[in-house]
């Protein structure tokens, strides 16, 4: 059996290093943007447009789109709201397109854009994502969004548990010692998954500001079966 390369990268600041156009990436920011994503394509959004900056998510405000937008977890003052999970309920969101901007996530889809897929990946989708994955027959790049172009520990982890499955799948192969570092923390974390998070920094920051409530649910498996994808500067689903 022919394997594929498999590679993690930690921030993407260092994405251009990993960057193959031939590649999948997924992009994971577990707390909240991805979980977020999953969530209002679970509940039934026609479509969701990143974008990276304020004045652009300003700008599409402008034009009569449903906005979610924050930084550093404040909702912006012009945004119908924010980066909760919990805001993209059907009501709010089934059947229309929503402008998304968050201070992590949505940064660097758009320079990912440049392989050949990119999809969106969380505890929330995370085995019908490795299964499909698996399938696709080609390189995978999982992409930590971060914090600020920093690491975090909620990212890697998740990077950590969907590499350990697409390795056992016995599909892939790595030399990549992000993957070696990420699977070694998924092993420490996962008999007490949300007990490890709580020594995670963006834990810490949103339990600050009163935006914890999320927390257990953006660290539940498989609630939907859901693969967003990044096709044309949209994202829809398979």
């Amino acid at each position: 059996m022919t394997q594929n390369s498999l590679e993690i990268c930690f921030t993407p600041a260092a994405f251009e290093a990993h960057a193959d156009s031939e590649a999948v990436v997924v992009i994971i920011d577990v707390l909240r943007a991805t979980s977020s994503i999953c969530t209002a394509f679970a509940n039934g959004v026609r479509e969701i447009i990143p974008v990276e900056t304020v004045e652009e998510a300003r700008a599409m405000k402008a034009r009569g789109y449903l906005v979610a937008a924050e930084r550093d977890g404040y909702v912006l003052d012009f945004a119908d709201f924010g980066n909760s999970p919990f805001n993209f309920t059907p009501e709010e969101v089934k059947g229309r397109s929503v402008v998304y901007s968050t201070t992590n996530g949505t940064g660097i889809m758009k320079r990912a854009s440049v392989c050949h897929d990119v999809v969106i990946g969380s505890w929330l989708n995370i085995s019908v994502l490795c299964n499909w994955i698996a399938e696709q027959g080609r390189k995978v790049v999982i992409v930590c969004a971060g914090w600020k172009k920093r690491f975090s520990l909620e990212d890697a982890v998740c990077a950590g548990a969907m590499a350990t499955r697409l390795l056992e799948s016995g599909k892939f192969c790595t030399i990549c010692d992000s993957v070696h570092a990420a699977t070694d923390l998924w092993m420490m974390a996962r008999t007490d998954l949300l007990g490890y998070m709580e020594k995670a920094a963006q834990r810490s920051r949103l339990r600050d500001k009163g935006l914890d409530d999320c927390i257990p649910y953006c660290h539940k498996f498989d609630v939907t079966d859901v693969i967003p994808v990044l096709r044309g500067g949209r994202l829809t689903t398979l």
